[in-house]
């Protein structure tokens, strides 16, 4: 279980991240949804899930290539939204639970055809 304090930078990063990336100038990731956040190590390290949907694995490496050179000036955004001493490291990843629903819900519709 997760700490009070953890779960609710995770949710100002839910918040921020998305904030911070409307405000680049790369249209690939200006828009992306951010899913969830999950803080690691304290509050030193961050995973941001975005939403991988509509991406291939190849548009997936590109994108995370970009979100780590956009990184520096995501964590100056959210440092400056908050005025905290220190932001976590993000990794960026994409989030294909949404995929996988969908996939067991058609399995689902499947059985109930059979």
């Amino acid at each position: 279980m997760k700490s009070v304090n953890l779960q609710r930078t995770e949710s100002l990063l839910m918040e921020l991240i998305p904030e911070a990336l409307a405000t680049l100038n790369d249209s690939r990731i200006n828009n992306l949804a951010v899913t969830e956040v999950n803080c690691k190590n304290g509050k030193y390290d961050a995973i941001v899930y975005y939403d991988g949907t509509d991406f291939t694995k190849k548009e997936h490496q590109v994108l995370n290539n970009l979100l780590n050179k956009a990184s520096g000036q995501i964590k100056s955004y959210c440092l400056s939204a908050t005025g905290w001493y220190k932001c976590p490291d993000f990794k960026f990843k994409a989030d294909d639970n949404l995929e996988k629903s969908l996939h067991i819900e058609a399995l689902f519709d499947q059985i109930k055809k059979d």
